[in-house]
């Protein structure tokens, strides 16, 4: 089974990296853009085929180490 864990930060916290896309963007002629927000993506091959027990051990890596949860936020999507 494979788990895509997308880490962002959470709504109100300062996305310098964002920011700065945006303004390339903008220089770029690329006027129709909004707002821009940076996250990551981390894909992860586990030896599991219990759906619960995935999404569980999942969340607790994203709790513990894969993301920072005062600042960010994350989903899962068990595949």
């Amino acid at each position: 089974m494979k788990a895509i864990v997308n880490v962002y930060l959470k709504t109100g916290v300062l996305d310098s990296q964002g920011k700065a896309v945006h303004h390339a963007l903008d220089s770029l002629g690329f006027n129709l853009v909004e707002d821009v927000r940076i996250g990551k993506q981390i894909v992860l091959q586990l030896d599991e085929t219990d759906r619960e027990k995935a999404m569980s051990d999942v969340t607790k890596m994203c709790e513990e180490l894969l993301a920072n949860t005062v600042i960010e936020d994350y989903n899962i999507e068990l595949v």
